[in-house]
């Protein structure tokens, strides 16, 4: 029986190594295989391990793994419906790609429940894989980041407001859209499963907008909803204090996150890491040391530990923020009561990849993929 183990164990590690020649990787370890053995069937690792780094249509997928079309077809349908392929409609055909870890299967796992799976298992192996070596660097790490930081619009200072470009707003961003979905969040979700879960939305939460809205909602994963809606959520989630994280693109982006510093992924690693895992919005808070009171309040509601404490000149407590920490989200801004804090623009701004060939073609780049 060992051959016909070792032959598995092949299979899976073919399946792991392929997902690892992504621009946006996976570090292969044996967590790694653990998350693959519950998420792949065998005959779904074999065909995932042959599969083109680019998506293709199903006749030359066909040729490649030397599989029947009809069969392939189904097949990948059915991997589909479980979020580890991805069927994108092009013309008249259809292209496969396979799912990247993040964005990608991670989220589709836990933007539903289960049945077929044990999550609670599945939640505590993502969770030891995120923190170990390696991992939170190849998510991560590199200059040209997966996520943006998008600031609370009504921070911007008004001397700035017509300088401010569309891609710099949540709400220009959900507008030019013309809509989306809505869905659970993957990040809650799997921290609800350790025990661990905040008191902020889990459900109808997580924003995607455009090709990207349409794909979750036609695999059951998110439900469509209206301009208005996703601006409701916006508003939500901004009196809630959560940060708001956008796709690092310039044109189309795919989603908005509002997210938690104790559940997100990426917020998670700057605190837990120190890595700067998000790049950070064009803005940054200011304090008028004369208003502050010293009350604590923007440091309470700082996600990522980016302000502190200290003694001032006439020994009064007042905040001081961590430039090279600090995301430029807002929360903190909005959290204080006394007004000493304020949003400013940063003086040299950041102009995302104008797509996601761009960006991926990038981060491909900084890890020595092409």
């Amino acid at each position: 029986m060992g051959h016909l183990i070792n032959a598995k164990e092949e299979v899976y590690r073919a399946l792991a190594e392929r997902l690892n020649k992504n621009p946006v990787g996976v570090p292969v370890n044996e967590l790694l295989m653990e998350i693959l053995y519950r998420l792949f069937t065998e005959s779904e690792a074999q065909l995932g391990g042959k599969f083109p780094l680019l998506p293709m249509p199903a006749d030359k997928i066909a040729g490649i793994t030397g599989m029947n079309e009809t069969e392939l077809v189904q097949m990948l349908n059915g991997m589909a419906d479980k979020g580890l392929v991805l069927d994108l409609p092009r013309r008249d055909t259809t292209y496969y790609m396979l799912a990247p870890m993040v964005v990608g299967f991670f989220e589709y796992t836990f933007m539903r429940v289960r049945e077929d799976i044990d999550m609670k298992e599945l939640a505590d192996l993502f969770e030891r894989y995120f923190q170990s070596p390696g991992v939170r660097e190849e998510f991560f790490g590199g200059d040209t980041k997966m996520f943006k930081t998008l600031v609370y619009e009504n921070l911007i200072p008004a001397a700035v407001e017509t300088e401010v470009l569309d891609y710099e707003k949540a709400s220009e961003i959900i507008r030019a859209a013309g809509g989306g979905a809505l869905g659970m969040c993957s990040c809650r979700h799997k921290a609800s499963h350790l025990g661990k879960a905040c008191d902020a939305p889990v459900e109808d939460v997580c924003t995607s907008l455009g090709g990207a809205a349409r794909w979750l909602v036609s695999r059951g994963l998110a439900r469509a909803a209206t301009v208005d809606e996703l601006l409701r959520v916006l508003d939500k989630t901004e009196k809630l204090g959560l940060v708001h994280l956008g796709d690092n693109v310039l044109n189309k982006p795919a989603y908005i996150c509002h997210c938690c510093g104790c559940c997100c992924g990426v917020l998670r690693t700057i605190n837990e890491s120190g890595l700067q895992a998000v790049h950070p919005s064009n803005f940054i808070p200011a304090v008028d040391t004369g208003s502050c009171t010293g009350c604590g309040m923007c440091v309470e509601n700082c996600h990522i530990k980016a302000i502190e404490l200290v003694i001032d000149g006439d020994g009064s407590e007042v905040s001081s923020i961590k430039q090279d920490r600090c995301i430029g989200c807002g929360a903190c801004v909005s959290a204080c009561p006394t007004g000493a804090l304020s949003m400013t623009r940063r003086s040299v701004l950041h102009v995302p990849p104008a797509s996601k060939g761009e960006q991926f073609a990038r981060i491909a780049r900084e890890r020595g993929r092409v």
